[in-house]
């Protein structure tokens, strides 16, 4: 079984400027993507989980919280779940991925923050979105 882990990226400065790239990340998977910015640093987008789809999550703009928690019963997961927590910012062109079988919860962490996020499945290829009301999980 997979885990989420961090892709990381990295910065090269030279006379020209600033070079921010992500050598480790393979694209190949990904067949769409979109940005989402939430209204203000306050509100937490979440909780949405997918059983087969995979996300790689990556700040364009500013910061992000992403929670996770690896669903262990889709109709009726377990409240006190076990929340993995990653800090993502646009400094490096870090890349987040989260396997199948999670859920997530995002925060921005500074205004006006955009992120990125890449899936392998085009839209309404496959019926995969599971959403839990925001207080579902204890640890948040």
């Amino acid at each position: 079984m997979e885990t989420p882990k961090i892709f990381e990226g990295g910065k090269y400065f030279d006379e020209r400027g600033c070079l921010i790239f992500n050598n480790n990340f393979n694209a190949s998977e990904i067949k769409r993507i979109y940005c989402i910015e939430n209204k203000d640093t306050n509100f937490i987008r979440g909780w949405t989980g997918h059983k087969i789809e995979q996300r790689w999550f990556s700040a364009i703009h500013g910061s992000f919280v992403i929670k996770l928690i690896k669903i262990d019963n889709w109709e009726k997961p377990l409240k006190s779940s076990y929340i993995l927590k990653f800090n993502i910012d646009s400094d490096n062109l870090n890349v987040l991925h989260v396997p199948s079988g999670y859920a997530s919860a995002i925060q921005a962490k500074k205004e006006n923050s955009k992120l990125l996020i890449m899936a392998d499945y085009s839209v309404g290829e496959i019926e995969d979105d599971f959403r839990f009301p925001i207080d579902y999980f204890e640890n948040l």
